[in-house]
């Protein structure tokens, strides 16, 4: 594992090799995966250079749509946790160039801490 989830002390939520093979065409060279979290059957994936969220569409999971935000890009980011009669969470990332934020929702299971503590360090670990 890369030097993100080492600093974290985290384990993903997915086989990070798994999530490794299933985007190698579209992972740059050199590019490590540190983490990834399964949201429904969606996937967030940490990279040392990029947050790449996987949103797979229709019946089967078979289309899917690739979002790549690089650390840089994203100014701000928050994490509403459910409430007591609330279902989901709800994360939000303002990218640079974009009026209205990125927003997700996020099942009671998810992962919340690990997420933020990954987006912390992408984004305030810049260099």
């Amino acid at each position: 594992m890369g030097l993100l989830s080492g600093l974290l002390g985290l384990a993903s939520d997915v086989d990070v090799d798994q999530v490794r093979r299933d985007l190698e065409p579209i992972l740059i060279p050199q590019e490590e995966i540190d983490l990834a979290f399964a949201v429904i059957r969606d996937l967030f994936v940490f990279t040392d250079r990029r947050l790449i969220l996987v949103d797979k569409q229709g019946v089967t999971g078979r289309k899917r749509s690739y979002q790549s935000i690089p650390y840089r890009s994203i100014t701000t980011f928050s994490i509403e946790t459910p409430g007591t009669f609330d279902h989901d969470a709800e994360l939000k990332i303002w990218i640079s160039g974009q009026h209205e934020p990125l927003a997700r929702e996020l099942s009671r299971g998810a992962n919340i801490a690990g997420i933020q503590k990954a987006l912390a360090e992408g984004v305030l670990g810049r260099r």
